[in-house]
Order: C-alpha cells, then structure tokens, then sequence
C-alpha cells in the first residue's frame, strides 16, 4: 500500500457527508499502489504521469471517477457516464460505506484494469470540434464577425467544444443568442468559458 499524502489530508479530515465513504475510497485506491495528489481540489490517484481514479462528491452522491473509464470492461456494470457530452470519464457511485465495502474487490479489479489500460498507453478517441452542432446564432455571429471567427478557431478544440456545448444548451434562441453575446469578449482574447 502506497502511503497518504499529507497534503491531500484535509479533504479526508472536513466535515462532510461523505467523509467515512471518502476515507473507504482512499484506501481502496492506496491499496492499488496510486501515487495520491491533490488535483482539480479531489484526491487524485495516479501512475507515474497518468491520472487513474479521482474521488470526488455531490450532494446525492460521492464517486470513484476513472479517466479513462470508456475503456474499461464494466463486467460488473457499474461504471456510469456523468452526462452524454463526457467522452472518457466514467464513474462508480455510492450513497453509503457498505456500498463501498461490498464492492472493494471490485473496485480493486477495475483500478488494476485502469492501470493497465494506462500503461499500454490507450486513449479514448474523442469527438472532433466538427462533429459538435453550431448553434444557428453562433453561426451567424462567426459568418459576420471575421474577427471572432478567427479567434474561435484559434482557441484549443476543448476551449471550442467548451462553448459549442455551452451555446447549444439552451432552448430558445433568445437565450442563446445572449450566451453567446455575454462570452463573444471572451473569445476575442483567446479565452476558454471557464478562464478567468
């Protein structure tokens, strides 16, 4: 067994719900031989350079996320797609410890699987930017601004897939059209929808 990371302690130590399940999945995860870190505010469990399994929680749940989850067997059947925009992460979730305990086995046979999926060096082939929908009105905001569409097209195809999704989201096109109205600066200065 991999030892603790102090510096991921206190994600282990605050009062939450989650806490006994989250001190289950640590150990579940050190077990398996992971490095543990501290990435995107979650214990991360990694192999040399490549993230494995994250733990993270939500208000109804908390879940083992493993990256590359789409590239796993799932015998068990357990492995869930956050939403049907998530191209390779895949979780497993639990509202109680037991849940947890009588899966650790388990657990363990899908991180050893996880690993090697990571060391022979496999990925998930995600979508393309142009496989995404353009929404009409961001359509036609790029056909008239030739300054956004090349910052559009400049931005990282993730930062591009980022906004494509974002825009599409809502149903009518008054509410898209401010979306895209409210984020036209940002994409103008090279930025993603998320960066500050």
């Amino acid at each position: 067994m991999n030892s603790v990371n102090p510096k991921v302690d206190w994600f282990f130590n605050k009062d939450t719900r989650w806490r006994e399940e989250y001190n289950h999945l640590r150990m579940i995860a050190l077990d398996c031989g992971l490095t543990e870190q501290l990435k995107w505010g979650c214990p991360c469990y990694s192999l040399q350079s490549g993230n494995i399994v994250l733990i993270h929680g939500f208000k109804d749940y908390c879940a083992f996320l493993f990256f590359k989850g789409a590239l796993l067997s799932d015998i068990q059947g357990i492995l869930i797609q956050q939403t049907e925009h998530v191209q390779s992460a895949r979780q497993v979730r639990f509202t109680n410890v037991e849940q947890i305990a009588n899966l650790a086995t388990v657990l363990k046979t899908y991180i050893y699987e996880a690993i090697e999926v990571e060391k022979a060096g496999l990925k998930v082939e995600l979508k393309k930017t142009s496989d995404f929908a353009v929404p009409a009105e961001f359509q036609g905001k790029l056909d008239h601004i030739p300054p956004l569409k090349t910052a559009f097209e400049a931005l990282t195809p993730g930062r591009q897939r980022g906004y494509l999704f974002h825009f599409s989201q809502p149903k009518q096109s008054k509410t898209r059209e401010a979306r895209i109205e409210k984020y036209i600066p940002k994409i103008l200065s090279g930025k993603g929808l998320e960066d500050e």
